[in-house]
């Protein structure tokens, strides 16, 4: 975890060889373009160190066994935590239901409570359902405050002993709004229930410790961290990960196999089943060096000053309304009067603006704010107020088409 008192913009785009000039990519929140140096990482994997690991006794698969263990290390280190309790998985989506599954599904019986909040990505909402389904628990809902940020003082006040488990996202996937997570956690152990956070808007955009919060369990996808696809993190606490029963079995997390019984190894082998997707934990790793070396603090602060741009600029549009907190963390969400955020995004895509439109993954949140979906601008280090001007151009050509 980066720190750096370094205040001058970013100015990163040539780094990025997918973002021609003239286009404005404005939806790192779905998924960040590549650097260069994750690319050229990517390409040594797959090119002339490729080998297998935790396998062969040869040269080569040693080599990439040692890199792919000092990317769990490095990994670890960049949130806070160990090695030993950070599992590679193929994204949060998948580190959620393992802990559904693996935890919750053993440890939760019929009355228990699950906690969620109104603003979940599905992926932190269907899990927990199938769970609760499965063993007859129930699932209670955080409300939002009016600046639509998940209300502490109503989880302090809804949470009872009865609650096993909280499951909130770190900054939300639409809205930006960052959770006090530490407040969060304190408020879930007051009662002795266990807490997961989604830390997929988090943690490319802001420092995480997981040990200076405090949680039980943390998840992250690497595609959002400037990193590739199938590949994430999650990181527990090793003495849940050593009670829990294997996600999966196969190769890599046994201990001792007989017909008659078989022993698994400890975490977190005993949750990596299977030939793991190697390249993809040595991008990772690219990627979190990248990361590091430019400053998360000062990565927030861009994001922040982008974010305060672009809400300032709708917001002179009569016909623009703004979701989400004045100082969301690196998102914008917005919706067009009369105007569906489909037809939003088609024309701002003329202009050789990209955006995300549509629920985001997270209908519930939707049905909150009374509106069937919401264009959604999200930023990254290669963005500016060139950007910013583009998204801007493009709204008004929009007012201008639809009246």
């Amino acid at each position: 975890m980066s720190v750096t008192t370094d205040t001058r913009p970013l100015d990163l785009l040539a780094d990025f060889p997918a973002i021609p000039a003239g286009w404005a990519y404005l939806d790192t929140a779905a998924t960040s373009q590549k650097p260069k140096p994750v690319l050229d990482a990517i390409a040594r994997g797959y090119g002339e160190t490729y080998a297998t690991v935790h396998r062969g006794v040869y040269q080569r698969s040693a080599d990439m066994t040692l890199a792919f263990e000092a990317a769990r290390e490095r990994v670890a280190r960049f949130i806070g935590g160990k090695p030993q309790e950070t599992i590679f998985v193929r994204g949060a989506t998948e580190g959620i239901n393992l802990v559904a599954q693996c935890w919750a599904g053993t440890q939760l019986k019929a009355g228990d409570r699950i906690l969620l909040s109104t603003l979940e990505h599905h992926s932190n909402i269907v899990p927990w359902q199938m769970v609760a389904e499965k063993i007859g628990a129930a699932i209670d809902v955080i409300p939002l405050t009016a600046d639509q940020r998940i209300d502490p003082d109503a989880m302090a006040a809804m949470i009872t002993p009865a609650h096993k488990l909280v499951a909130l996202a770190h900054v939300s996937n639409v809205l930006g709004s960052v959770l006090d997570a530490k407040r969060a956690t304190e408020i879930a152990h007051s009662v002795g229930a266990k807490i997961l956070l989604d830390g997929c808007q988090a943690v490319p955009r802001m420092a995480v410790d997981v040990a200076a919060i405090g949680c039980d369990f943390y998840v992250f996808s690497g595609h959002k961290l400037y990193g590739p696809t199938g590949i994430g993190v999650l990181w527990g606490r090793y003495e849940l990960l050593d009670a829990m029963p294997p996600y999966q079995g196969g190769g890599s997390m046994i201990d001792r196999v007989t017909f008659a019984r078989t022993t698994y190894a400890p975490p977190p082998g005993r949750f990596e089943a299977g030939t793991p997707h190697i390249v993809g934990v040595v991008g990772l790793h690219a990627a979190v060096d990248y990361v590091d070396a430019i400053g998360l603090d000062r990565i927030h602060a861009h994001e922040t000053t982008l974010v305060r741009q672009a809400r300032d600029a709708l917001s002179q549009i009569n016909s623009v309304r703004l979701f989400g907190p004045d100082d969301s963390a690196g998102i914008v969400s917005f919706a067009v009067e009369g105007v569906h955020p489909h037809d939003v995004a088609t024309i701002l895509d003329e202009g050789n603006v990209a955006i995300r439109a549509g629920h985001h993954c997270a209908q519930p949140l939707m049905d909150a704010l009374g509106v069937p979906a919401t264009a959604r601008a999200s930023f990254g280090v290669y963005n500016n107020a060139a950007d910013i001007a583009a998204l801007v151009k493009g709204i008004e050509r929009v007012t201008r088409i639809f009246g």
